[in-house]
């Protein structure tokens, strides 16, 4: 029976892993997609199945349209899957979706598994692959929201570099699976990978259907007695305690006042101290970089790279270096636990695009001409650019867009964010084939380019806000409105803040009047998505009047 608070038993820290757990579930699931088309893509079985001479008659450019598309088509599902959780997530709740979204998934995998080339293959495949991909764009634009409402302030910044990890490990399990099928003679070597989805989808929708909703969903919905529930059992606290009565009192404070304090998307245009629309671009302008500078070029494409530009025609060597790219992919993401906090959100960029610059730069002199040892250069340059992906632009786009706009905003300006990955990795994805195809040297010295590119866009408008509160970003922001300066000019001079000392600032700035509540301003809201600005819990942080004990706002 589908109930909104369900805990599978658990309690406390046992039912926090669980979320943890099928939360990151999810995610491996994206990454594991992206590894697939990897090594079926080019596979003897799967070219067998769907021959190019079906639609192209043969012509090598139209195999290259081909296989774009259909490796493509996904990320367009993504895109208005994501669309729907955007428009109307908050109505079906958050636990509806990520079950939606598992069964969707499954039907898609079942669609695209059974089909046969007498019986318009090719067509079948991709109708599937779209409806997987629009099962994959509700759980994506869900989980990290329903993470984050279920897990403590201090937590999330780690969660979802985690989350970035998981689609890593999903990517490696993919391919090493490919390499492994290879050896088989079969419709198998490609009908196997596709339908292992299943496998994770399924724990996805058993741990989501044994999981609560988000106590915040059920406030805003008026559905109090579920909300303490789940708190209860989160905090592994009596009903009736006074703990959960605290916090069931600070989550309806600011559900009440969040709520009054949303905004329109053309609201995000507007400037003046807020600089809605500056920050709003800052954001999407991660997600898209992080497509242009060639990541999922790379991801989706590395085996069809190694085969066809570098290797030619050694298919199961390319394959064991795919596995081998994958491995260093997901080893690659450690780091970024350890710097995202001590080095800055800024400086990984930086370092970054740098790096996937310089990398890609390697392999476009290396296949201008294309020798033995040539190639062997290149691939050096590719490894080197997925090593530098991994702990840098891979996790960025998804913490820095929360952080970088206003609570007012945050909600419709991230999904703005989150919809231009998608629609930008349908366009990479789908135009990469037919670029090496062409010149496989100019479709590196284009990534390259994309990646210096990035470098002073980041250096001119990125403000760090590594160890900031959010109630500072809005600071600096509106110091630079009025200064006349740059945003990350004021973030490398500004001190750190006292809640005290924001106050004082944002009355001065015209940001409230004397409150953090002009503006849609929330101070428990904002204070408990960050924690402090020196690294203690939001629920230690003493009140003044101001601040309350909070936990999952």
């Amino acid at each position: 029976m589908f109930t909104r608070t369900a805990t599978f038993g658990l309690k406390g820290r046992a039912l926090r892993l669980a979320v943890t757990l099928t939360a990151v579930i999810g995610f491996s699931l994206f990454g594991y997609n992206q590894g697939m088309m990897a090594g079926i893509i080019t596979g003897t079985e799967f070219n067998y199945e769907f021959p190019a001479t079906d639609m192209s008659k043969g012509e090598k450019h139209h195999v290259t349209v081909i296989q774009g598309a259909v490796t493509s088509c996904y990320e367009l599902g993504c895109f208005f899957g994501a669309l729907f959780a955007l428009f109307r997530g908050e109505h079906v709740g958050r636990k509806p979706l990520i079950v939606t979204g598992s069964i969707i998934i499954i039907i898609g995998v079942l669609i695209s598994v059974t089909t046969f080339k007498e019986h318009w293959g090719l067509g079948q495949f991709v109708i599937g692959r779209v409806i997987t991909g629009i099962g994959n764009g509700l759980n994506t634009a869900t989980i990290p929201i329903w993470q984050s409402e279920m897990s403590r302030a201090e937590n999330r910044g780690r969660l979802v570099t985690f989350e970035g990890s998981v689609v890593a490990v999903g990517t490696l399990i993919a391919y090493w699976l490919d390499f492994g099928l290879s050896y088989v003679n079969s419709s198998i070597q490609w009908r196997f990978p596709v339908a292992f989805q299943i496998f994770f989808a399924l724990i996805l929708l058993t741990g989501i259907t044994n999981l609560p909703e988000s106590p915040r969903w059920l406030v805003s919905k008026n559905r109090k007695e579920e909300a303490m529930q789940v708190l209860s059992k989160l905090n592994d606290v009596a009903i009736d305690s006074d703990e959960v009565y605290a916090e069931i009192t600070v989550v309806q404070d600011a559900v009440q006042r969040f709520s009054k304090s949303q905004v329109g998307f053309k609201d995000l245009f507007s400037g003046g101290r807020t600089q809605h629309f500056q920050r709003m671009a800052i954001g999407a302008s991660t997600q898209f970089f992080q497509q242009f500078t060639g990541c999922n070029a790379a991801i989706y494409y590395s085996t069809v790279l190694f085969e066809t530009t570098i290797f030619h025609g050694q298919r199961r060597l390319s394959l064991i270096l795919g596995g081998v790219f994958a491995t260093v992919y997901a080893l690659s993401t450690i780091p970024a636990f350890f710097l995202i906090d001590s080095f800055g959100r800024r400086n990984l960029f930086l370092v970054g695009a740098l790096g996937q610059g310089i990398s890609f730069t390697i392999s476009f002199a290396c296949l201008i001409n294309p020798t033995t040892e040539n190639a062997k250069g290149a691939a050096v340059g590719i490894f080197l650019f997925i090593a530098f992906f991994g702990f840098t632009i891979l996790p960025l786009p998804w913490i820095y867009p929360p952080e970088i706009n206003p609570m007012r905003t945050r909600t419709v300006a991230t999904a703005v964010s989150t919809c231009t990955n998608w629609i930008t990795n349908f366009g990479v994805v789908m135009f990469t084939p037919i670029f090496m195809d062409t010149s496989a040297w100019g479709a590196y010295l284009f990534f390259a380019a994309m990646n210096y590119l990035f470098v002073p866009l980041i250096f001119f408008f990125y403000p760090e806000t590594a160890g900031r509160s959010l109630e500072e970003i809005d600071i600096i922001f509106a110091k630079a409105h009025a200064d006349g300066r740059q945003p990350w000019r004021v973030a490398a001079t500004l001190p750190k803040l006292s809640y005290k000392e924001i106050e004082e600032q944002g009355t001065q700035l015209g940001l409230y009047d004397g409150d953090f509540e002009k503006e849609g301003f929330d101070v428990k809201e904002d204070i408990s998505s960050s924690g402090s600005d020196n690294g203690t819990p939001a629920e230690d942080l003493p009140t003044n009047g101001v601040l309350v004990p909070e936990n999952r706002v």
